[in-house]
């Protein structure tokens, strides 16, 4: 089935392909050359960007906004405010074989609240990427990430802290750090980082 339908509470882009049995929440866009299959659900308000494909079974949030060139493979689980940047790579299987079918093999990967991705990162299936975390561009994640971490390379290593805003947080004797942008306070106990 296409867009095509008589009444519904969001944009699809006429060349965009919606299978029966999604649900797409009210606001939400979706531009050129995407196929949203059968099965996933998206939230409220995201903005899906051209040639996009959201597979069976996904997940995205509320306020989630991919851009173009990504496909979200089932096993994928976006929650509120996640960003996705342009050609973001996921798998869902470790050891994927064309002539063996590892359907019962998919790994879950959950990409948590306020989450951004930068272009062309590759997240390996299985693993979480924490809070407001920020994963660099070209990174490729081979295991789960912090909530608030900053984290860079291939594979990709932590090298700091991010607020909820995004600038890198700098902490002072006591643990504590303040966004520059906000004034919100952060709190470094124990290799974590909270908000105050």
């Amino acid at each position: 089935m296409t867009n095509q339908q008589s009444v519904c509470d969001y944009f699809a882009h006429p060349s965009s392909y919606i299978d029966e049995g999604c649900q797409i929440g009210k606001g939400t866009k979706i531009w050129h050359f995407c196929h949203i299959m059968s099965g996933c659900t998206i939230g409220e308000d995201c903005n899906i960007g051209q040639n996009v494909v959201i597979s069976p079974s996904v997940v995205l949030g509320r306020n989630v906004k991919i851009q173009n060139n990504v496909s979200v493979y089932t096993g994928v689980v976006c929650e509120d405010d996640v960003f996705l940047g342009p050609s973001v790579v996921f798998t869902n299987v470790l050891n994927p074989r064309s002539a063996v079918s590892r359907k019962s093999e998919y790994r879950p990967t959950i990409i948590k609240r306020g989450a951004s991705v930068g272009a062309n990162a590759t997240i390996v299936c299985g693993n979480t990427l924490g809070q407001y975390c920020l994963v660099g561009a070209g990174s490729v994640v081979t295991k789960d990430v912090k909530d608030f971490a900053l984290v860079v390379g291939c594979p990709a290593r932590q090298i700091g802290w991010v607020s909820r805003y995004g600038d890198r947080l700098h902490f002072d004797d006591n643990g504590i750090a303040v966004c520059k942008q906000t004034g919100d306070r952060y709190m470094l106990a124990n290799d974590t980082v909270s908000l105050l």
